[in-house]
């Protein structure tokens, strides 16, 4: 998810082909499908939404965007009742697509885990298909997705980044077989101008472009750039949903998350707030700060671990939404990796989106702050410097499940 920095006075973006519907992907198409089925199913039509404007990358491009499964290691403890012990559903974010979650998952394989990993309608084709989705479409993959699991583990667990930690808390609240959450930049509370951001169709007949928050290059091949206001509209309802749900279900189950003092995209004051209100005492919240020493009332220090932020020697001002679940030697978002996140320039200031993108190596990182943005020339952080020590904290989290 995203937060739109279009300038006043400059000239909205032109829509092109991806920014329509592909025809393919808007509702959820695997019920009554196994979970091979579902992966195979979604590599085809990932295939098809692909074939013609990415003949060159097609086969990595599918391998990111697709679902995927993944057997716990060689010695993990065996089910009682299933064949496996425990298992993990792994859900993305908005705008995101499962490639987001693969370190996470071969985490968890090597914690004894089976490992599903679904893709959310709307996401992985084009940014078009977003356009019509509704946020119970995606509810109903993570249904489904816990279902499979369920079939094959005696102990059911969800992770969630952004919007898929949203989804999963959801799923949590109306399903007893949920021993506990894994939560990564949980999407709890997004701004309130989203619940309004639909009425555009009163005369985005007239005005197309009226549909989008962004209008963006997409660059990246795994996340979308640009951003229709339906998706934003759909984040609010989803959000909306789980604060009533929350209001009236108590969650004693072990939970465990990780976010940014400073992240831009959710507010992360109703993370600190959920994270207080866990009754179970494994629950953890590892929170990455500038302010690492700065007070935190309402958790108990058993229950938090603060994270510095602020690493000069690497050319980081903060951490951000996006940089919780990758790692920094990824191929693609890591340190050096082959994407630069510089859209919060485009179109309102092509001079230093062009440097942006044309030399990452130059550009300081973070989150997009107004503070950041004063300092430097700035892309936003897209991975953990930090993953290492994030690993840790996970395995001793899940070492202490009950």
């Amino acid at each position: 998810m995203q937060r739109s920095r279009m300038s006043v006075g400059v000239d909205t973006p032109s829509l092109e082909a991806r920014h329509q519907p592909s025809g393919l992907n808007t509702g959820f198409n695997g019920s009554g499908l196994t979970f091979a089925d579902y992966v195979a199913h979604t590599r085809d039509m990932l295939a098809k939404a692909h074939a013609k404007t990415a003949a060159a990358d097609l086969a990595k491009i599918i391998d990111g965007n697709a679902p995927f499964e993944l057997k716990p290691v060689a010695g993990a403890s065996a089910g009682r009742k299933k064949t496996f012990r425990r298992g993990v559903l792994l859900t993305h974010g908005l705008t995101d697509s499962p490639y987001f979650m693969r370190p996470l998952a071969e985490l968890f394989r090597h914690n004894g885990f089976r490992v599903m990993a679904v893709l959310l309608p709307g996401h992985g084709t084009q940014p078009g298909d977003l356009l019509d989705v509704r946020w119970r479409d995606w509810a109903e993959a993570v249904a489904y997705g816990t279902d499979r699991l369920a079939e094959e583990v005696d102990e059911v667990y969800l992770a969630g980044l952004s919007a898929g930690a949203a989804l999963s808390i959801c799923q949590s609240l109306r399903d007893d077989r949920v021993q506990g959450l894994f939560l990564f930049s949980p999407a709890l509370k997004i701004s309130p101008r989203a619940k309004w951001a639909n009425l555009h169709k009163f005369y985005s007949w007239l005005i197309p472009s009226a549909k989008w928050v962004n209008i963006m290059p997409d660059r990246d091949i795994y996340k979308y750039e640009s951003l229709p206001k339906n998706a934003a509209a759909q984040m609010h309802a989803l959000t909306e949903e789980l604060r009533t749900r929350l209001q009236t279900h108590g969650l004693n189950i072990p939970v465990f998350a990780a976010a940014s003092a400073d992240d831009a995209t959710v507010d992360i004051a109703a993370t600190v707030e959920f994270m207080a209100r866990t009754q179970h005492p494994s629950s953890r919240l590892v929170l990455y700060s500038t302010e690492p020493d700065k007070a935190l009332p309402g958790i108990p220090a058993e229950k938090l671990e603060r994270v510095n932020s602020v690493l000069p020697a690497q050319k980081i001002l903060s951490s951000a939404h996006t940089a919780i679940v990758l790692p920094a030697d990824d191929a693609h978002y890591g340190a050096a990796g082959e994407y630069a996140n510089c859209a919060h320039y485009y179109p309102g200031d092509m001079k230093k989106y062009s440097a942006c993108v044309k030399h990452p190596e130059q550009t300081w990182q973070g989150e997009i702050t107004e503070k950041n943005l004063k300092a430097a020339i700035l892309r936003r952080l897209m991975y953990n410097p930090n993953f290492a020590a994030l690993e840790i904290s996970l395995r001793r989290f899940i070492e202490n499940l009950p």
